[in-house]
C-alpha cells in the first residue's frame, strides 16, 4: 500500500468516526485537488443524501444574515446542518475573505453546525470548482441539511440552481427594480423569493412586481410556482415561513421524482468544473500557441484541439 493509500485510509476511518478536524482535512484535500481528496470523494460520494439549498442574490441583500436565521430555524427541528459560503476571493492571496462566516459566529460552538469558507476564485458563476466536491463530503458526514451560499455576481448566478436541490434567490427594496433582474436571467432560476430587509420602503412595491413577472415565466418541473416571502434577517421576521416554503418545496420535489435529475445534473457540472479549470491551466503555461491565435495562425478551435491532442499536427 502507497503512502497516498495509507493517508487515505487513515483519514477515511477518522471521517467515518465522525471527527470533524478529519472533515476539515478532506475538504482542504479536495479543495486543492489532492489526489489523497479525490481517493476519498471516491469512496465517500453517493453514502448520503442532504437537503441542499443554494441561497443567492446580489451583495448586501443580506444573505448571510438569512443564512444564519434559517440555520436557527433548522437547528430547532433538531437537523444537522452544514453551510458552504462560496466568498470573494482576496486579490492577492487567492484565498476566501471569510466575510460570511463573521456573520454566523453565533454558531461556532454549536457541534451540530459546520461552516465552510471556499475562494470562488474568479469562478463566473460564483462557484468554487471544489464547491460539489466539497457538498460530497458534507452529505457523506451526514449533515441533514446544507446551505450553499453564493458570492452574489448577477447573470452568471444561474450556476448555483444546478448544484442546489432548492434555489433561494433573495431581493431587498433597495437594490432596483425586480423586473431588471428578470431580464437578466436570474429569477428564472429561483424556487422561492425572500424580499429581505421588508421593513425598508418599497417592499410591497416589489412584491408586486415579482408576481407579475412570475405571471410571464413558464412553469418549473411538476408544475411548482415560485412562493414570495418578505423577512426581515436582522430580526428573524418571516423566517420560520420562509423556512416552511424550502420544506414544502423538497416534499415537491420527492413526490415528482425530481431529486435524481438535480444530481445527475450537479454531477453533470462537476464534470464541466473539471474541465474548464484543467482548460484555464494548460492555456497559462500555453504561451506560443496562444500568441500563434494572436497573430491569426491558429483558430482557437484549432488550438484547443491542439492543447486536448498534443501529436496532432498542425
Amino acid at each position: 500500500m502507497t503512502v497516498q493509500e495509507n493517508q487515505a485510509e487513515e483519514l477515511l476511518h477518522r471521517f467515518r468516526q465522525g471527527d470533524v478536524r478529519a472533515l476539515a482535512r478532506a475538504l482542504t484535500l479536495v479543495e486543492s485537488g489532492h489526489p489523497v481528496g479525490q481517493e476519498l470523494l471516491k469512496r465517500l460520494r453517493g453514502q448520503a443524501q442532504a437537503k441542499v439549498v443554494g441561497i443567492t442574490g446580489s451583495p448586501g441583500a443580506g444573505k448571510s444574515t438569512l443564512t444564519d436565521r434559517l440555520i436557527l430555524e433548522a437547528r430547532k427541528r433538531g437537523e444537522r446542518v452544514g453551510v458552504l459560503a462560496v466568498d470573494p476571493s482576496s486579490p492577492f492571496t487567492g484565498g476566501a475573505i471569510l466575510g460570511d462566516r463573521i456573520r454566523m459566529m453565533r454558531h461556532h460552538r454549536d457541534p451540530g453546525v459546520y461552516i465552510r469558507s471556499l475562494a470562488s476564485r474568479g469562478a463566473l458563476g460564483g462557484l468554487a470548482g471544489a464547491t460539489v466536491a466539497a457538498l460530497a463530503l458534507l452529505e457523506a458526514f451526514g449533515f441533514d441539511r446544507i446551505f450553499v451560499e453564493t458570492v452574489g455576481v448577477g447573470q452568471s448566478e444561474v450556476d448555483i440552481a444546478r448544484v442546489a436541490d432548492t434555489t433561494l434567490l433573495v431581493l431587498t427594496p433597495a437594490a432596483g427594480d425586480a423586473v431588471q433582474a428578470f431580464k437578466a436571467g436570474v429569477m428564472e432560476i429561483a424556487d422561492l423569493f425572500a424580499v429581505n430587509k421588508f421593513d425598508l420602503p418599497g417592499g410591497e412595491r416589489i412584491i408586486q412586481e415579482l408576481k407579475s413577472a412570475l405571471e410571464l415565466s413558464p412553469p418549473r418541473p411538476g408544475g411548482w410556482r415560485p412562493p414570495i416571502f418578505p423577512t426581515v434577517a436582522a430580526t428573524g421576521e418571516g423566517v420560520e415561513a420562509l423556512f416552511e416554503g424550502l420544506e414544502a418545496h423538497h416534499r415537491h420535489l420527492l413526490e415528482h421524482g425530481l431529486l435524481e435529475t438535480h444530481r445527475l445534473e450537479r454531477a453533470r457540472f462537476e464534470v464541466e468544473s473539471v474541465i474548464q479549470e484543467w482548460g484555464r491551466r494548460k492555456t497559462q503555461s500555453a504561451g506560443e500557441l496562444v500568441a500563434r491565435v494572436a497573430r491569426g495562425e491558429l483558430s482557437p478551435e484549432e488550438a484547443a484541439l491542439a492543447l486536448l491532442d498534443p501529436d496532432q499536427p498542425r
